[in-house]
């Protein structure tokens, strides 16, 4: 495995030709780009220019305008902690930039790899590596084929129960609005 930081992780995106699939297991993360957006959603405040994030929806349009699939599935406990009731709120700007994210709650996802991944074409496997703070100091890369086959197999196995984020965020669960 490689340790990737900054610039080197975001060209994966770039050298990707088909697909780039996240899986999101927690609960909650401490992003510093994300955290005064956080904080501003908790106090009742809308986030109106996304300015923040737009070095990330551009990275995903110009992946997409490529062609490659950008997917994820987020694993999550119900009723949503906030942390993922504000990424709710954002998920639109993430669907507008052309990501495919579903969503499955927690008690579905059935046994669960401990930490997040990125897998690129089905050939690469980019783990998130987090301080003991869970911040993020950057992904562990690799191809062992073992692993990417075991990431595979995740992805489909997820995939297949997992809801679209309109039908989830507005669904007949109605759990946007709890």
């Amino acid at each position: 495995m490689r340790l990737l930081q900054g610039q080197a992780f975001w060209d994966l995106f770039r050298e990707a030709e088909r697909s780039a699939f996240h899986l999101e297991t927690r609960d909650a993360y401490d992003v510093d780009d994300e955290n005064p957006q956080l904080a501003r959603f908790l106090d009742g405040h809308r986030d109106d220019d996304y300015a923040w994030f737009q070095p990330w929806l551009n990275l995903i349009r110009d992946a997409t305008s490529r062609g490659v699939a950008v997917s994820r599935v987020r694993v999550v406990t119900v009723p949503l902690p906030d942390y993922h009731r504000w990424l709710l709120s954002i998920t639109p700007e993430n669907a507008s930039a052309g990501e495919d994210i579903r969503y499955v709650t927690r008690h579905l996802a059935g046994e669960l790899p401990s930490d997040d991944w990125w897998l690129y074409d089905d050939s690469l496997v980019a783990f998130n590596v987090v301080d003991a703070k869970s911040s993020g100091v950057g992904v562990a890369a690799t191809d062992d084929p073992h692993i990417v086959a075991y990431c595979r197999s995740v992805r489909e196995r997820l995939w297949e129960v997992a809801t679209p984020y309109a039908e989830f965020a507005y669904g007949a669960e109605g759990i946007r609005a709890k």
